[in-house]
């Protein structure tokens, strides 16, 4: 089975309708393990929050989705284990913590990360052979 780390970029696109959901989706197929680590729910529940805000999400859906999003077979993994790596990516590459926590997952579980953060991947894309942009997930597991 094909284990992937895929980050709050791609969660939210399962459950809202944006630019690349269903190569999202597509994760969801089955064949594959999917790995996160706990800051995942916080970081999809401040884009639906910031959605509810602007007036683009209606609370109890916001709320479904974070309800749903608990039913997903995910491999949840606590960010306290991963962070000494976390740091050392966060420095070398200049990028926030909470992105280094995800590739930090990666790398701890050498496999590869998905990412649909589109200033993470051309920041970073090149110097990381392990992460992968959305789009380019195979149509099944490897």
């Amino acid at each position: 089975m094909t284990r992937l780390v895929v980050d709050a970029s791609v969660a939210v696109k399962w459950f809202l309708p944006e630019p690349h959901s269903e190569e999202a989706l597509r994760l969801l197929d089955g064949g594959r393990e999917l790995l996160v680590p706990d800051l995942l729910w916080a970081e999809v529940g401040n884009v639906l929050w910031k959605r509810w805000r602007q007036g683009e999400l209606p609370e109890e859906a916001a709320a479904g989705i974070l309800q749903d999003l608990r039913k997903l077979p995910l491999s949840v993994h606590a960010s306290e284990e991963i962070a000494g790596i976390a740091w050392s990516f966060a420095t070398r590459l200049g990028r926030s913590f909470y992105d280094s926590l995800y590739l930090a997952l990666a790398a701890n579980q050498s496999c590869s990360m998905v990412t649909a953060d589109r200033r993470l991947w051309n920041a970073v894309g090149s110097a990381v052979p392990f992460l992968i942009w959305v789009e380019d997930i195979p149509s099944s597991p490897e």
